[in-house]
């Protein structure tokens, strides 16, 4: 959406501040101004530049900018990020040195509305605010260039890298930690300072520190809980939203991890699966995104992601090149619980795969296990699959590929199941 003000500013408004009103559409994730002066020929003209919420100065930048943005999250400095709250705002001006033919002021106004759209991301790395090789600017660079949209930020117990991180970036950076003990690690999300004491000599430690993390507000995955070095050692009834399936390159523990939530699928459990590079320091196969979290997200915020990630609309792939997957029921998608009558009355699963290659496996699974597979044929990048949905207690999807560099074929991609009820 966008809005063009034109506002003439006469010779008696001379160091005068002028208030030009607009309305505040509902549902704007970020606000874009532009300022255009016409000065009739004079020169040394300045209109000065700022902008007013309903209830306060939203920002201020005088003669230094002629454009900002104000987002949810972010702003360009010298405005304050937070709710762009429907109603009454003004662009604030101030007009100096107009001399006696005024100026003409032309003001552009772009609203990106909240909308749903695919983000990729990071959801476990660190830095060298614990034992990671890079700085917060160089890990903002390498994420950028690998094509990604938000980065969590999970160094070792530590949060030091929530309150440094580049503001104006614009990667979405999530504050997290990575509770690291001896019995096994697990990540927060969403709070800059989830707990306050590190100490977890004992799980009643621990889960301690989950429970005022959870009063705090923080989204819990439990990390790499079979890794053969650092898994989950402690009771896995504790508390949490997520676990990590997928850490680093596909491996046999992590493949344990699948075969582990695929029986909690079974037994009746609803848990959203997530991945993370674990990234510390560039290695052939560790990479800011490998593998890559595919969010199906409101907002690009912070908010917008983890609340997408915590209804489940999400897919991992092994890189952001690699394949892609929607999975669709009717109106709903993968995330979602459908009820067993609209299942009854004949309703049909459709999976659209992209960026394929020949040879990949397309699998469809179950609680009964592989209930379909699809072998794609050469020059197929893409294809879009339908079933016709049978009483079960899910469907999810994986796509298994031959990588030659390893001479394996490993998981390329898994998505979070759609669920019937």
């Amino acid at each position: 959406m966008e809005l063009i003000i034109r506002r003439e500013i006469g010779p008696q408004e001379d160091e005068s501040y002028i208030e030009v009103p607009f309305e505040m559409p509902a549902g704007v994730e970020r606000m874009h101004v532009l300022l255009e002066a016409q000065t009739y020929g004079a020169d040394r003209r300045v209109v000065n530049l700022g902008i007013k919420d309903a209830q306060r100065m939203r920002g201020w930048s005088g003669g230094a900018r002629t454009e900002f943005f104000i987002g949810t999250e972010k702003a360009t400095p010298g405005y304050i990020p937070g709710p762009l709250t429907p109603g009454p705002w003004a662009v604030m001006l101030n007009a100096r040195k107009i001399g006696e033919t005024g100026c003409s002021v032309i003001l552009t106004i772009r609203f990106e509305m909240e909308s749903p759209r695919w983000l990729k991301g990071e959801l476990h790395a660190h830095t060298v605010h614990s034992d990671g090789a890079y700085t917060m600017l160089e890990v903002e660079r390498m994420a950028l260039e690998a094509g990604l949209d938000f980065l969590a930020l999970t160094d070792h117990n530590t949060v030091s890298q929530n309150f440094v991180y580049p503001k104006d970036s614009e990667l979405v950076f999530i504050p997290g930690v990575e509770l690291t003990t001896r019995y096994g690690h697990c990540n927060f999300y969403g709070v800059e300072q989830p707990g306050d004491y590190f100490l977890t000599a004992s799980f009643d430690q621990a889960k301690e520190y989950i429970r005022i993390a959870r009063e705090r507000g923080a989204k819990i995955s439990l990390n790499h809980p079979h890794c053969r070095n650092c898994g989950w050692l402690w009771d896995f009834d504790v508390d949490h939203d997520w676990v990590e399936i997928w850490n680093g390159p596909w491996r046999k523990d992590n493949e344990l991890t699948l075969t582990w939530w695929h029986e909690q699928l079974a037994a009746g459990r609803k848990l959203v699966a997530v991945g993370g590079s674990d990234f510390h320091r560039v290695q052939p196969h560790v990479k800011h995104g490998m593998p890559t979290n595919w969010v199906y997200a409101e907002s690009r915020t912070v908010r917008g992601i983890l609340e997408a990630v915590d209804r489940g609309r999400l897919f991992l792939s092994y890189a952001p090149e690699g394949p892609r997957l929607t999975m669709n029921a009717g109106k709903w998608m993968m995330g979602d619980t459908i009820s067993a009558d609209e299942v009854a009355d004949g309703l049909q699963l459709v999976m659209s795969c992209n960026g394929l290659n020949a040879g990949d496996s397309i699998r469809l699974l179950t609680e009964c296990g592989v209930e379909q597979e699809w072998i794609v044929e050469p020059r197929c990048e893409t294809k879009e699959l339908e079933v016709r949905l049978e009483e079960r207690l899910f469907y999810r999807a994986e796509i298994r590929r031959h990588f030659a560099e390893v001479g394996q074929t490993l998981l390329a991609l898994a998505c979070n199941p759609i669920y019937i009820r």
